[in-house]
């Protein structure tokens, strides 16, 4: 009788599925921030959700896995750098005592090249990207994804185990209310809980005379949150160092840690942290 042969490309991928189940097992919660589409601030958002964590001595890891538009590295101030690696797996960035990150801009050779890669070639680029890397022990991890409800958000929810839940992030218009009912139809149909709705771009204060000033109208993530009957975080103005600080790769929030800004960042933590089993 002739002897089984070990398939090695199977091996290989049994290898990662347990090494991501591994890495996965060693973080108690695991929150992704998406978007119906980009532009609406999902990056800094997930950023300044995850400093905030932080800034609460929890041990918090951010994930970017945009393939297309990685942006977390430069807003974290570690563009153009190489992720190191071990033996174990790809090291994330250290950002703070208690922050740490990994980007895809990271791996890609060139940031200026456009990826034009099929739908099963970016799942396995994103299965490979999240098991090796060695995250150790976290409290949090926050991942951003990438923006709509394709292929990539759908690799990620169906690969990263044990999803605590979804924020979605959305803009104060009422196409907004179109734009949030797919990622509502989208979490549900993958039976992840929806942790809540948040409002970015929810007005400028005016720099002079302090009035607000709604630039996109003022309401439309609220109003979308009552439709679907799902808790609504809060909403998040449009703050001019918040765009200061992202082009200087500097977390807004560990800068202004005072503002009204980063108050309204720390309430939706609070009503995140109050939904954590």
């Amino acid at each position: 009788m002739a002897k089984n042969i070990d398939n090695p490309e199977k091996k290989t991928e049994n290898n990662l599925d347990e090494k991501l189940k591994n890495n996965m097992s060693k973080i108690k919660h695991k929150i992704l921030v998406l978007s119906n589409k980009g532009g609406v601030g999902k990056s800094s958002v997930a950023i300044n959700l995850a400093c905030a964590l932080s800034g609460k001595t929890f041990k918090v890891g951010i994930l970017d896995v945009d393939l297309h538009g990685p942006s977390v590295a430069k807003m974290l101030g570690f563009e153009g750098k190489k992720l190191q690696g071990n033996s174990e797996g790809i090291i994330p960035m250290s950002i703070s005592p208690n922050l740490t990150a990994v980007s895809m801009a990271s791996l890609i050779e060139n940031s200026d090249s456009p990826l034009i890669w099929r739908g099963p070639l970016k799942a396995i680029a994103i299965k490979q990207f999240l098991g090796e890397v060695e995250w150790g022990n976290l409290d949090y991890l926050i991942v951003d994804s990438p923006p709509g409800t394709g292929d990539e958000p759908l690799s990620i929810c169906q690969l990263i185990p044990e999803l605590e839940g979804g924020v979605i992030v959305t803009t104060p218009q009422e196409v907004a209310l179109l734009d949030s009912r797919k990622c509502v139809n989208f979490l549900r149909k993958l039976k992840i809980p929806i942790l809540g709705i948040i409002e970015n771009m929810s007005g400028l204060k005016c720099p002079h005379c302090g009035e607000n000033i709604d630039l996109f109208k003022s309401g439309g993530g609220e109003k979308a949150a009552k439709e679907f009957n799902l808790p609504f975080l809060g909403k998040i103005p449009i703050e001019i160092n918040m765009v200061n600080s992202t082009d200087e790769g500097k977390p807004y929030i560990f800068q202004y840690k005072d503002s009204e800004t980063a108050q309204a960042f720390n309430q939706v933590v609070e009503l995140i942290l109050a939904q954590m089993k």
